[in-house]
């Protein structure tokens, strides 16, 4: 079996199933929304409810090459709220890089290893805004940790704890990810565990990670890592050069 950890651009690559699936529902979702603005409601979306991907989509696709040159209305997709936790990044700035990822997916953990820090760099500048948004493909154990992520983000500690979720770019185990090594992580971290725990659990926390989830699946992100970069979808964990090559043209594009 080959190691997931290979890096990407070294990959034999054959387009799966579900990137066409992916593709075909980008495009949709960009004629429903530059017809009438607002974006097209998802059968059984709401808050508190669950999303499923379809039964024939692997989580464990990892598709190796950019998709394009699609571009959609990312009007209902960069939320630029300024009230949302699991961002970085001004709210004005002239590009958004919207991730759908995955706590048990060790193609995020690469990407969250090799290319992040760069990106946060263009975030820190104040020339992009990062939202994340946990899509939760591969179930329960990801889920926990999407709500765990939320409960520290509650105190301003969300990327402190993403990084730890990722420990040197690996995933964590299912056991390392049960609600009381969670708790015992936000411990460690230095966060305010009975704050957390109180989070972690909560009704709000619960519906904000399933209306992330839900907006990732509408989208067709049923395989991450997958991105939206000033409106051009990428899938996979690409080499740091895709990301910084789509950023360069999005931030070009911004300034006309």
């Amino acid at each position: 079996m080959a190691d997931p950890r290979t890096p990407t651009a070294s990959r034999p690559w054959v387009l799966p199933a579900v990137v066409v699936a992916v593709l075909t529902l980008v495009l949709l979702v960009a004629v429903a929304w530059s017809s009438d603005g607002d974006a097209p409601a998802a059968p059984g979306a709401g808050p508190g409810t669950t999303a499923t991907a379809p039964e024939d989509a692997d989580p464990g696709d990892a598709p190796t090459d950019v998709q394009g040159p699609a571009e959609v209305d990312t009007a209902a997709v960069e939320r630029r709220d300024p009230d949302d936790p699991l961002t970085d990044g001004p709210v004005d700035a002239p590009v958004v890089l919207v991730v759908f990822s995955d706590y048990q997916c060790p193609f995020c953990a690469q990407w969250s290893q090799e290319t992040l820090p760069e990106m946060r760099e263009h975030a820190a500048a104040g020339d992009l805004r990062i939202e994340y948004r946990d899509v939760n493909v591969f179930g329960e154990a990801s889920e926990r940790a999407a709500r765990a992520s939320y409960a520290a983000a509650l105190q301003d500690e969300f990327w402190t704890y993403h990084e730890a979720l990722y420990p040197e770019g690996e995933t964590r185990s299912e056991d390392e990810l049960s609600e009381q090594a969670l708790t015992d992580l936000a411990a460690e971290l230095g966060l305010d565990v009975e704050q957390f725990t109180r989070d972690l659990g909560s009704a709000g926390t619960a519906d904000a990670v399933a209306a992330n989830e839900q907006l990732g699946l509408d989208l067709g992100a049923y395989s991450t890592p997958a991105f939206l970069i000033g409106g051009r979808p990428i899938v996979g964990a690409q080499p740091t050069q895709v990301f910084r090559d789509a950023f360069d043209t999005a931030l070009a594009a911004s300034r006309g």
